[in-house]
């Protein structure tokens, strides 16, 4: 037998199969390992926002603190995210909280909460 999957279409989702081998391993499991919900998967982060000039879409900056590895040394890095504002609620200089979604465009795949 090979080492390459066989794919078996038999059934209504395509099933991966791979021949078995000599050797039995198990995966480490550790203690607080949680089954992952689709709320625990999307990250929330908070901003300010930077502009608004877009419909629908508000440009928000993360702000974080980082130390650097070797000297120690923190200075501050800043990302800026596309994240979308159904009701052009949120102005230039407002904090607001993004919580992170499925892509909605090329570049946003963030949401105002």
């Amino acid at each position: 037998m090979t080492d390459r999957p066989i794919i078996d279409y038999n059934y209504e989702a395509i099933i991966l199969i791979m021949p078995k081998t000599n050797t039995t391993t198990k995966k480490a499991t550790k203690k607080n390992d949680a089954p992952m919900t689709p709320e625990s998967k999307s990250r929330i982060l908070k901003g300010i926002v930077v502009s608004d000039k877009m419909n629908k879409t508000r440009v928000v900056a993360i702000t974080r603190l980082i130390e650097h590895p070797k000297y120690g040394k923190r200075y501050k890095s800043t990302s800026k995210f596309k994240a979308h504002d159904e009701d052009n609620k949120t102005k230039q200089g407002d904090m607001v909280s993004i919580k992170e979604i499925r892509p909605m465009s090329k570049e946003k795949r963030w949401l105002i909460v």
